[in-house]
């Protein structure tokens, strides 16, 4: 799913150099296809990961670090991507991000180990945080106020098809030629940017005397990833290893004094004194509960739906695809009723629709037909998400000074980003945990040979992949398979409940800082706001 704001980062950017009419096609085609390769790309991947798993003989350890490390570098570096072209040419920065992103999706592609991938998904990461912000920054410079709410509609609408048709075409590719071509797709769409790019889009830059926050990135960077890595590899080491304490120690550390030099910066990336309004510090507090809730989830599901029901990988990527089309139909209907309620009342009734679709996610166990077993949840998740999305944009964007609303919505849209990538690691240790306990509650009755029993605690790590050892008859093997189906749903039962409990939260928080009385504004919602 896209994140928050991004139409709000357009539409409160500073217009540069008004395209020419014959332009603006070319433009939007250059903008949307370079942002959907980096939407596709979070999305497709989640569905490809049961494939990385068997190819490599990976752990979840091992999936959750691709998953990580693409997302790390983008949510710490996305709002230096934005200062960059501002400064040095947002067409350059785009270009510079088109191309890197390009050059590590051919080294996904062609890894040969596991942590070769992750090194080049490190480097995707890096692209995206330069392309992202640079797509939006041109849409900002180059239409007028009269174009530019056509184009976000016209961005909007395009860029929410191709988000929702990526998982279905990378569970085809998965499914009929390899789990490699999820990136080499990225190739003759990055020619095609580059190009059109060279070709029609202007260059254009920020205000004079705008400089780069390199030491807020370096520490954020550094803090974040500490936090994940002691998180993650707490799995492999123990929480007693030396190198877990001293990164959680010094990621911490490094969070902690983010804000001690944020607040002394003369051109902060987070400028500290917007988090004043309390409406803006709670819509951004909402949206680390409820976007976390989102990003286990989507990591998660595609699991069981391979490994666990069986489904192919077609068949997972095209699960979800009401969800996100729903968010996309009901956008403008969502809008309506923030223009007519306000965005508090959706904004409390949202996330508890959305925590309802996590609890029917959570209810069935194996086996079943989708249209009765997943497909409610899919709905009622996406209702609930439909709700919420433009009343969290339109809140942002109220919470603060017009001369801040860039600022406030590029802070706002990476803190989702960073939900995403605390949650994975964070939720996986819950999840592997609960799978452990699960499954030796599981294997006890069926009385297997002690180096059986050695042999699947060794591999726990791996989840429902997990291979069934040899030496076992028919019988305890398909036991023993239904033991670890069986460990891998209440894991998954137990992290839906967590989400749900998050996105109660996020409905908490919209209750207490979020204003009752009615939005001043409702000018981003008649796009959907996203």
């Amino acid at each position: 799913m896209r994140t928050p704001c991004d139409e709000a980062v357009i539409r409160s950017g500073n217009i540069a150099s008004p395209c020419i009419e014959n332009a603006r096609p070319w433009i939007l085609a250059a903008t949307i296809i370079g942002s959907s390769m980096a939407f596709i790309d979070s999305t497709v991947v989640n569905v490809a990961l049961p494939a990385l798993q068997n190819s490599f003989h990976a752990t979840v350890v091992d999936v959750q670090w691709v998953v990580e490390s693409y997302g790390l570098l983008l949510a710490a570096l996305i709002l230096v991507g934005g200062s960059l072209g501002d400064l040095f040419g947002r067409r350059m920065m785009f270009l510079l991000g088109v191309t890197i992103f390009a050059a590590a999706s051919m080294g996904c592609g062609l890894a040969s180990n596991i942590h070769q991938l992750i090194i080049t998904r490190s480097i995707q990461g890096i692209g995206a945080a330069l392309l992202v912000p640079g797509s939006l920054a041109i849409i900002s410079a180059s239409f007028d106020e009269k174009g530019r709410g056509q184009a976000i509609g016209t961005w909007s609408g395009f860029t929410a098809i191709t988000t929702a048709v990526g998982p279905l075409l990378g569970g085809w590719l998965v499914e009929h030629a390899s789990w490699r071509w999820v990136f080499f797709i990225n190739l003759p769409l990055a020619a095609i940017v580059v190009a059109i790019t060279i070709w029609r889009v202007p260059e254009s830059r920020g205000t004079a005397g705008s400089s780069i926050d390199w030491l807020g990135a370096l520490i954020v960077t550094l803090g974040l990833g500490g936090l994940v890595f002691g998180l993650i590899e707490s799995a492999n080491h123990g929480w007693r290893s030396p190198l877990v304490l001293a990164t959680l120690i010094g990621g911490c550390a490094s969070l902690s004094l983010f804000g001690f030099v944020e607040a002394r910066a003369t051109s902060p990336m987070v400028p500290l004194t917007l988090f004043a309004s309390s409406t803006f510090s709670g819509a951004n507090l909402l949206t680390l509960f409820l976007y976390s809730a989102i990003g286990i989830f989507f990591f998660l599901f595609p699991m069981n739906l391979i490994q666990v029901q069986r489904y192919s990988a077609t068949a997972a990527g095209g699960a979800v695809l009401p969800l996100i089309l729903l968010i996309f139909l009901l956008s403008r209907w969502s809008g309506g009723l923030v223009a007519r309620y306000g965005p508090r009342p959706p904004l409390i009734i949202g996330p508890l629709v959305v925590s309802l679709g996590f609890v029917l996610f959570a209810l069935p166990s194996i086996g079943g037909s989708y249209w009765t077993v997943f497909f409610p949840a899919v709905i009622v998740l996406g209702f609930g998400m439909a709700i919420t999305v433009a009343p969290l944009t339109t809140v942002v964007m109220n919470s603060v000074s017009s001369d801040r609303v860039g600022a406030a919505s590029g802070i706002n849209n990476a803190v989702a980003r960073v939900a995403g990538v605390l949650a994975i690691a964070v939720f996986g240790i819950v999840m592997l945990s609960t799978f452990g306990s699960r499954l030796n509650r599981n294997l006890a009755p069926l009385s297997l040979p002690s180096e059986v029993l050695e042999a699947v605690q060794s591999n726990k790590i791996r989840l429902a992949a997990l291979p069934v050892p040899a030496g076992l008859s028919d019988t305890e093997k398909s036991a023993v398979q239904q033991a670890i189906h069986e460990a891998f749903v209440f894991g998954f039962r137990i992290v839906l409940l967590a989400c749900a409990g998050l996105s109660i939260a996020s409905s908490a928080v919209a209750w207490i800082t979020i204003p009752r009385r009615p939005s001043e504004s409702a000018s981003l919602i008649d796009h959907g706001g996203r």
